[in-house]
């Protein structure tokens, strides 16, 4: 997922996408693709904000394909592309997230809890950095809340079976909308394995932050 405007990231986002910040003499985003594309070869990436500098930058980087979703929701790809008939489990990671994952550890806990149509992959909670609480029972996800805190929240990263999320809700406003659906279908479900690594990347001082990191 890599759409978005980045507003908290200008002026670097007035000139290129927030995907395209520097990162460790690349890209944020080429450095996700090419951290995951030995284990993950089929990859899809939705633009929208400078979507034709960034649709040349992660096609020339690996990418698979990449849907137009300027002026959409970030759910609007489960509904209206070809992945919605996959009938198989995929990851959604966000462009502005360095992560590192154990896919094998994921993958057995995604099918330990029954192949949900989503399990959210949470993190601990960061000072300073906003994100939706998650409150589970035995990894049932029963709310998620951006006010009232709890002791994980989410990550950025799902995955997600999109033919049964389509065959259980219809298409909402975004992510929210499809999740509050889930939750009542019992369909939601809370990761007990973390990333190994996570980087949030919202404002500059965060991407400088980030290759300091990376450099030491």
């Amino acid at each position: 997922m890599a759409a978005g405007r980045g507003t908290r990231m200008t002026p670097l986002t007035d000139a290129i996408p927030k995907p395209m910040a520097p990162f460790a003499g690349s890209t944020l985003i080429a450095k996700g693709i090419e951290k995951i594309r030995d284990r993950i070869p089929h990859i899809h990436v939705t633009v929208g904000y400078k979507k034709a500098m960034l649709a040349q930058h992660v096609i020339e980087h690996g990418a698979r394909s990449v849907f137009n979703t300027e002026g959409k929701s970030n759910s609007w790809w489960i509904y209206n592309t070809l992945l919605r008939d996959l009938d198989e489990p995929i990851y959604v990671l966000t462009s502005d997230n360095v992560v590192d994952l154990d896919f094998d550890l994921m993958e057995e806990n995604y099918k330990s809890l029954d192949s949900p149509a989503c399990m959210l992959v949470p993190v601990k909670p960061i000072e300073g950095l906003e994100g939706d609480y998650i409150f589970h029972e035995n990894h049932f996800v029963v709310e998620l809340n951006r006010q009232k805190p709890s002791e994980i929240y989410c990550s950025g990263i799902q995955i997600i079976n999109p033919a049964k999320v389509n065959r259980l809700t219809l298409e909402g406003t975004d992510f929210y909308s499809v999740w509050q659906q889930l939750i009542v279908k019992k369909e939601l479900k809370s990761s007990s394995v973390y990333p190994k690594k996570w980087f949030a990347v919202d404002t500059l001082a965060q991407l400088a932050e980030l290759n300091q990191m990376f450099v030491l």
